[in-house]
């Protein structure tokens, strides 16, 4: 046994020592990746309320400047900026780059992405994805969006593209024709094609501002075909119609925030002969947003103010829906549509449907407009109204569609019958809806309209006016087939992603679905991203020159070989939509931004529009997106504070902290000193007396004295010692501090002195002696004294002057202590 061990312990240990020569690479340790170097933060200061002034003063408004400059690793960054003592946050102050997020604490621990009214201690600015080098932005790339059931419980009518300022991309629909108090608005994100975050939705509608609520306790009922308005001063704000139990009007819903934001009512349900039950619209027009009544009038609403229009409601402008009183069910068919500057009204009493025109120059009927035009046969309703355009893109006037039998009214917007497109054969009761009307990808004004009823189960018609005809290369309607399973889509609407160049469709059977601009397919073989590139605001110095140049913009995590380079291209904009130019994209997948002049376009926006060859770098985890940027400063983050009035504050300071991918962050400290200013300074005065006693004792500290400004005759003789008091009083509200006295007849007074503190309301006294050869006596003194906490280099300032006089004989005769004691004779 022994014998075995040992003869088989040389073969082990060569075993050993094969494995270990041989071992692939894979099983050896790897080394570990170099550590990322963390940022940098640069704090500094400016004085808002005396530009340049420095010391400030109390009450001054100071703005705190961090910059972060990130060493290339990008990723998570956080940098917190507490707000010292002697001064408190100016609300609203708080700025940050794009993309990044703001947040506020009371107690320098917890922080809140919604700002406190008072009592903020610290603000946090932070980005969870930031792009190497700081400068650049990233936004994803909207795939090609699948056919989605939108969760309303309905058919939520038509959709509103979002994109955000923070890359989100949303589909908001609002379900028509519902009582105020059920759940009818619905987000679906198009990144995902899941529900936005918020939920559960659908949610309810109110008229006081604040979150979206949950489950049936709306306050606001939807009409029967409602059009929708960004507010282009507010992003993320849009109106549409609603009406409460008590009025109709324009309410407003603020998607960023997911909130309502309030209700403006114009007119009061109800009325006679004919009530004002529901209404349709809204159409913008010079910054007012219209809407018409059951009963016939025009509503407005001047967006900016969100107030009443003058004079408004205008009665008497279309054919009013019926000539009944109050129904709170009664609906209004038709639509409205601008041509020409004006509002053109379509509607449907019993005795056909009408068209109106309203002049919003003159508040009335349009010239040539005095009674309203007819444009179908009794008893027919219509939903919809669209605007005719010439082969040069002309508005020239609006149409109405009927649908039984199918047929077309038009007139011009002079008030003449006008030949309505020549649409292909349409089958008796087919509903038409209000097209959306863009700017194709072939540079084509057309028109998409819905089609829904009679043998149609869902299809678009699409009309191109410039050439006067259906849309080359798409039949007329096209039906969705294999959208659903069945093509069963009724559809009600469309919005069109100019970044991808997608159309979305949505109808009444209550399914979103994307549909290709030119070949009518679906699913939209496309993808888009659009990008806010705006230079300014990544700085908050007020300062110019922070940027160098644009970079480029170009394509990140996506297969350059499934891209069909040849037909995408990047539009570049003026956030105006006025463009600058239209890029290709190289083969790499980059557009070349570096012959654009960031001092004559400070804000780009950037519109990526890609043929997909397929989807294969969609899903399973992977992101596509675009990223732009330029060549600058560091980003800065900023925020304001107001300097306390308090005299007991000398200075503030300020110091960041942070976390990126490198580690901890720490900036440099920051001392802002305070001039005390008039109201924050000593206020001293200054007594100087000599004892009217010979003896030490009684002329010392704490000694009995007498003291006044003069000595007794005799008392010193032809020689001898004075005694001096010298009484330093501060009745200000700040202490003095490095207090000297200035005494040139006895300099031992200077000595004794020494420098010292009068603390604000006290004072202090200096004894002191002179041994005198000659009488009469006058001494003089006064004091050199700072306030305290003034900043450095601040000279010092000199009381008024105090004397007392050791006197002989001749001079005790005119002294004031002599005539006071004449006087109490």
């Amino acid at each position: 046994m022994r014998r075995s061990q040992v003869g088989t312990r040389p073969i082990l240990l060569l075993a050993a020592a094969l494995a270990l020569t041989f071992a692939p690479p894979a099983v050896m340790a790897a080394a570990d990746p170099p550590a990322l170097a963390p940022g940098t933060l640069a704090k500094s200061v400016q004085n808002v309320t005396d530009p340049g002034s420095n010391p400030a003063d109390h009450g001054d408004v100071l703005n705190w400047v961090m910059s972060y400059d990130d060493p290339g690793a990008g990723g998570s960054v956080t940098v917190t900026d507490p707000i010292g003592s002697g001064q408190a946050l100016v609300p609203g102050s708080l700025k940050v780059p794009p993309d990044w997020v703001k947040s506020w604490s009371t107690d320098g621990t917890t922080f809140s992405t919604t700002e406190p009214g008072s009592g903020v201690v610290a603000v946090r600015g932070t980005n969870p994805d930031l792009q190497p080098g700081g400068t650049s932005l990233t936004r994803l790339l909207l795939p090609p969006v699948q056919p989605t059931t939108t969760a309303t419980g309905g058919d939520g009518f038509t959709p509103l593209l979002y994109r955000s300022a923070n890359g989100a991309i949303e589909s908001w629909n609002i379900y028509h024709h519902l009582v105020p108090a059920a759940p009818k608005v619905v987000c679906i994100n198009l990144l995902t094609s899941q529900p936005c975050s918020g939920g559960p939705w659908p949610r309810p509608l109110n008229t006081t501002a604040g979150p979206l609520g949950s489950g049936n306790t709306g306050n606001l009922a939807s009409p029967m075909a409602g059009q929708f308005v960004f507010d282009p001063a507010r992003p993320g704000i849009v109106y549409y119609p609603a009406s409460t139990t008590a009025d109709l009007g324009v309410a407003c819903l603020d998607l960023d925030n997911r909130a309502n934001c309030g209700f403006f009512p114009l007119t009061p349900v109800g009325g006679s002969p004919s009530a004002s039950n529901s209404l349709a619209g809204l159409t913008e027009l010079n910054g007012n947003l219209y809407a018409v009544s059951t009963n016939g009038s025009v509503l407005c609403l001047t967006m900016s103010s969100r107030t009443p229009c003058a004079g408004q409601p205008y009665a008497g402008i279309a054919a009013p829906h019926s000539d009944t009183s109050v129904n709170p069910g009664l609906y209004f068919y038709g639509s409205t549509t601008l041509a020409g500057g004006k509002m053109f009204i379509s509607s449907s009493p019993s005795s056909g449907a009408k068209l109106s025109c309203f002049d919003p120059a003159t508040t009335t009927t349009c010239a040539g407009w005095a009674t309203p035009k007819a444009a179908g046969p009794a008893g027919v309703i219509t939903y919809g109204v669209f605007t005719s355009y010439t082969t040069t893109g002309a508005e020239e006037g609006a149409c109405v569609p009927t649908p039984s039998p199918y047929q077309l009214n038009c007139y011009t917007i002079a008030g003449a019958s006008l030949t309505p497109p020549a649409f292909p054969a349409m089958p008796s009761g087919a509903l038409t809806f209000n097209p959306k009307v863009i700017t194709g990808p072939d540079g084509h004004l057309r028109s998409y309209f819905p089609f829904w009823g009679g043998p149609i189960l869902g299809a678009t018609g699409c009309w191109d006016w410039n050439t006067d005809a259906a849309c080359a290369g798409m039949a007329f309607p096209k039906t969705h087939p294999g959208v659903g399973g069945s093509g069963n889509t009724r559809d009600y609407g469309y919005d069109y992603d100019e970044a991808g160049e997608c159309l979305l469709g949505l109808g009444d059977a209550g399914l979103l679905f994307s549909m290709d601009p030119v070949t009518g397919a679906s699913p939209c073989f496309r993808a888009g991203a659009s990008l806010s590139l705006t230079t300014p605001d990544f700085y908050c110095d007020g300062a110019s020159g922070h940027i160098t140049g644009y970079q480029d913009a170009r394509l990140v995590d996506i297969d350059i070989a499934n891209i069909d380079l040849a037909n995408s291209a990047a539009t570049v904009s003026k956030p105006d939509n006025t463009v600058i130019a239209t890029l290709p994209f190289a083969a790499d997948g980059s557009v070349d931004l570096s012959g654009i002049s960031p001092s004559t376009y400070p804000a780009l926006v950037i519109d990526a529009s890609l043929r997909l060859l397929n989807v294969d770098d969609f899903g399973g985890g992977n992101e596509p997106h675009l990223v732009a940027g330029f060549v600058g400063d560091p980003p800065q983050i900023c925020f304001q504070t107001k300097l306390a009035s308090d005299c007991g504050v000398y200075s503030v300071s300020n110091t960041a902290s942070g976390t990126d991918a490198g580690g901890a962050l720490t900036s440099n400290t920051v001392q802002q000193p305070i001039n005390p200013g008039q109201a924050c300074q000593p206020n001293i005065a200054v007594n100087k007396e000599i004892c009217k006693d010979s003896r030490a004792s009684r002329c010392g500290p704490g000694g009995a004295g007498p003291w006044g400004k003069t000595s007794p005759a005799g008392l010193l003789g032809i020689l001898g010692t004075a005694y001096w008091r010298i009484t330093v009083t501060n009745t200000g509200p700040v202490d003095a501090v490095g207090v000297t006295v200035n005494d040139a007849v006895a300099p031992g007074c200077v000595t004794a002195a020494g420098t010292f503190t009068v603390a604000a309301g006290a004072s202090k006294q200096i004894h002191c002696s002179t041994f005198l050869l000659l009488l009469p006596l006058t001494n003089t003194a006064s004091v050199n004294y700072s306030a305290a906490g003034a900043p450095q280099g601040t000279p010092p300032t000199t009381s008024g002057t105090s004397s007392a006089t050791a006197c002989s004989l001749l001079c005790i005769l005119g002294s004031p202590d002599r005539a006071a004691e004449l006087r109490a004779r």
